[in-house]
């Protein structure tokens, strides 16, 4: 998976799946670990862009 929006919707989707009780208890397991790593890919792709944010902006206030 490479696309941040994309994982956001599962995310969102699995979500409002447990928070309605749309889940048997037989899948619970396997969204929540999807859930799970969802969770982490977006957090990657978080720091990832604020770093590189980070960088151009430093380069903006200091050019060589």
């Amino acid at each position: 998976m490479d696309n941040y929006e994309t994982a956001c919707a599962e995310l969102a989707s699995i979500s409002r799946e447990i928070e309605n009780e749309a889940i048997s208890v037989d899948v619970l397991a396997t969204k929540v670990k999807r859930a799970s790593e969802l969770i982490a890919f977006c957090q990657a792709k978080l720091k990832s862009t604020e770093t590189e944010v980070n960088k151009i902006i430093a380069q903006m206030e200091n050019p060589s």
